[in-house]
Parts: C-alpha cells; structure tokens; sequence
C-alpha cells in the first residue's frame, strides 16, 4: 500500500504547540506526546555523545516514516529535533552559562498512529545498517508537560539567555506560576544550513500555579 504524496501530514501544523509567538511569552496546555529520546551529559558543541544522539534520533526518526509509508500507507514530515535540558544549578542556563554541566535528552516526536513495535522495528532495520552506537540507549517514552510556558526565540542559541532569565524570574512569579519539569527546546530551524541569526527555537518551561502545593522534583530520566 502506497500513500498519496499530497496526503503527507505536517504534525507541527496540526498539533498547536508546535507554534508559539516571538518575542513575547504564552500559557500553553502541552498534550502528553511520545518521542524517540536519547539521554546525554556535556557540551552540545564539542560532545561526541550529543552528536551520537542526534544521529541515532534521526537515524531511526527516517527508518520508521519510510516504515510508515510503505506497510501503513501513511507518510509524514519528519518531526523537528527537540531537546529536554536541566542541570544541578539552572544558573549555568541563563547567568553562568556553562555548557559542560548540562544534562540532555534529544528526542524526536513518534505519530500516534505508530506503536512501540514499530519503533522497535525500525531501531533494529536502522542499527543493522551500521548507525549511531547511541542506537542501543535511544527509547520510545511519552512525556507528560500540560501547562507550560513557551515563546519563540529567533537568533543564535547563545542569545537565549536574557529570554529564559526573563521567563525563570519575571513572566512565571508575575503570573502566579512556578517552574516544574525541564526546560524544552524545539528546533525549527537546521543549524547546519541556517545562519546564527536566523535560527528558529520554540522555549518551553513546565510550569504549575503556585496554589498547587509543594514542588515536585524534577522528573527522573534514564
């Protein structure tokens, strides 16, 4: 069964978080959403881990939309690389930002209609061609985010700072919020073919009304 390459579904059209104003914070409701996630410690720019990751999320984010398309009849746009990040001072995020002790999962969006045996599948067809050796840790999970605050971020990703020590300390404590969960970052935009300052980040913090008691940690990841 083959699908109409004009029925080819965008998921960033479709589900709303998938789009957020610039220059300027908004109150989300997040649906739960399962991914392709990868976990990871150190600096983006310079560790091989992270660019395992990356190749292993994609690597098996294309092996399961060919999958899709041919045994299904349902093709789909690749979802965009995403990436949860938190560390044990949020400082080194915003003030004393120090890439070396960030923490990280990079994760891609799985289309509800496939399940964790075609994720499996497609992990097995992609590490038999010789993939990514993050292959092995990459898992499928849902995420759980519900009321959030995000906005997009147009510039290089050095330039999100002031915007999320804006969002920590003035837009969640003046709207009776308080951070949850971890920071969530949505890339719109390929880096590799993109200039700096052109780049296209959704920002997205976790956030609950400060009327709902103590704070949760944080959730526990692999």
């Amino acid at each position: 069964m083959t699908g109409d390459p004009a029925s080819k579904v965008d998921l960033k059209r479709t589900i709303a978080a998938y789009t957020a104003p610039r220059g300027s914070f908004e109150i989300v409701d997040v649906p739960p959403l399962r991914y392709l996630m990868v976990d990871g410690h150190g600096d983006p720019n310079t560790s091989k881990a992270y660019g395992d990751a990356v190749a292993a999320v994609f690597g098996v984010a294309y092996t399961l939309k060919f999958l899709s398309r041919r045994e299904l009849g349902r093709d789909y746009v690749v979802m965009p690389l995403e990436g949860l990040w938190w560390s044990d001072d949020m400082a080194t995020f915003t003030t004393d930002r120090d890439k070396s002790r960030w923490s990280w999962t990079m994760m891609s969006l799985v289309p509800e209609w496939l399940d964790d045996a075609h994720v499996a599948r497609a992990r097995d067809t992609a590490a038999s061609k010789g993939g990514s050796p993050a292959i092995d840790r990459l898992r499928v999970s849902e995420l759980v985010e519900g009321l959030s605050v995000q906005t997009l971020h147009v510039g290089s990703y050095d330039d999100e700072a002031p915007v999320l020590d804006e969002l920590h300390h003035r837009f969640v404590p003046q709207h009776g919020l308080r951070l949850r969960g971890l920071h969530h970052e949505i890339y719109l935009a390929d880096p590799r073919r993109t200039a700096p300052e052109k780049l296209r980040t959704i920002l997205r913090q976790p956030v609950e009304h400060l009327s709902a008691g103590p704070a949760p940690a944080a959730p526990a990841t692999d």
